[in-house]
């Protein structure tokens, strides 16, 4: 496949994985991508997982047509990138390799060598000229590892852009693009807002064309569309006008005062409300959700002096992603010493510019009069 005249797509797209990095779902699988720019000089720009070498190291030599990449960039360290690093050196004994300083330490720790003897070390602003083609690097850190690069070519106005701008899913495989992309970023990048935030004011000095990232599709058309989501997702804005309710619940009770705040919500003009069972609901989802609405209603029960464990577990994953600049609201159950909103509170203390509703819900074993009349001015609260 032809990225443009001069560079070529020679990834592989993984079917036979099911977890990625050991807990991200991945139904319709995942796309390793690397590409080679073919001018009078030749890069290869990084490489694929470990379990396609072969494939790999074919859709090379196929893209090479009897040439030799002079060339190896290596700009994310991660296993799914990196791994055959060692397998090209064998392949390409004269090709060089051309990463940051901090991913030839990497490189040391993965594969026991540095490979001083054909490192060209970039940084912020390096160049590296192929003919026609010249690659800029631009250094992006904790994007979402400390080595990372990506790569401009001023040629084609090509961004190579490493992890950023990545997505879950195999590339033959029709899927929209936001909504697995969006998992992908909150899950994987979201920790890490504030950087993204700088390598996009980096971006937007360059006049891009095509966005070429390691995971997922090539971006070619509407690429404000795509920037604008990064732009709205790495400073933890609001995407979507919303409610999201995220609950637990044990015998059903719990369960049962969330439909109905969902429909008090509907009733008093919330269109959109989402439902999300913590338990039962692919968590990685469920993150997701919080990140995307600006109104959250958490909802468990008090367990062990505590709150319930999928609860637990979800709001350490939102507070780990620097969850913030959201509206959030409480319903606590508990049979005798209701406790769950004070442990949620306390989760969220490092929170920054949360609003909360000054309408708590408090339920002892099952809805009733008192804990009903709650839901309404919740509803109403959450809906003004």
């Amino acid at each position: 496949m032809n990225v443009t005249k001069d560079i070529a797509y020679i990834g592989v797209n993984d079917h036979q994985i099911d977890l990625f990095e050991g807990q991200y779902d991945v139904p319709n699988g995942m796309a390793y991508n690397s590409y080679v720019i073919l001018d009078e000089k030749i890069a290869v720009m990084d490489t694929v997982d470990a379990n396609f070498t072969q494939e790999w190291l074919e859709n090379l030599q196929n893209a090479l047509d009897g040439r030799t990449p002079d060339y190896l960039v290596v700009q994310h360290m991660e296993p799914d990138h990196s791994a055959n690093v060692v397998k090209f050196v064998e392949a390409y004994p004269n090709a060089k390799i051309v990463a940051s300083a901090k991913a030839f330490v990497m490189m040391k720790n993965f594969f026991g060598t540095d490979f001083a003897d054909r490192s060209i070390v970039v940084g912020e602003g390096s160049t590296l000229s192929l003919g026609a083609h010249t690659l800029t690097f631009i250094a992006a850190p904790m994007v979402h590892w400390p080595e990372v690069i990506v790569t401009y070519d001023a040629k084609d106005k090509v961004l190579f852009s490493a992890d950023a701008f990545g997505k879950f899913g195999a590339l033959d495989t029709d899927e929209e693009w936001a909504c697995e992309a969006r998992r992908y970023y909150f899950g994987i990048v979201g920790k890490y807002g504030v950087q993204v935030q700088a390598l996009l004011k980096k971006a937007s000095a360059l006049n891009i064309e095509k966005i070429c990232p390691l995971h997922g599709p090539i971006l070619s058309e509407n690429l404000g569309d795509y920037i604008g989501l990064y732009q709205t997702w790495s400073s933890y804005g609001v995407e979507s006008e919303g409610i999201l309710i995220s609950y637990t619940s044990v015998y059903g009770n719990t369960k049962k005062a969330v439909m109905e705040l969902a429909e008090k919500l509907k009733a008093n003009g919330c269109p959109k409300v989402v439902v999300n069972d913590l338990a039962r609901e692919d968590m990685a989802e469920c993150v997701e959700d919080a990140f995307r609405y600006g109104k959250i209603v958490l909802a468990t029960t008090t367990y062990n002096a505590d709150v319930f464990p999928f609860m637990r577990e979800f709001i350490a994953h939102l507070t780990e992603r620097n969850f913030q600049n959201k509206t959030v609201a409480f319903i606590e159950n508990g049979s005798w010493a209701p406790t769950a909103t004070k442990v949620m509170k306390t989760m969220l203390e490092k929170s920054k510019n949360l609003t909360y509703c000054e309408t708590e819900v408090k339920i002892t074993s099952a809805l009733d009069e008192a804990s009903s009349a709650q839901l309404d001015a919740l509803a109403k609260e959450l809906c003004r």
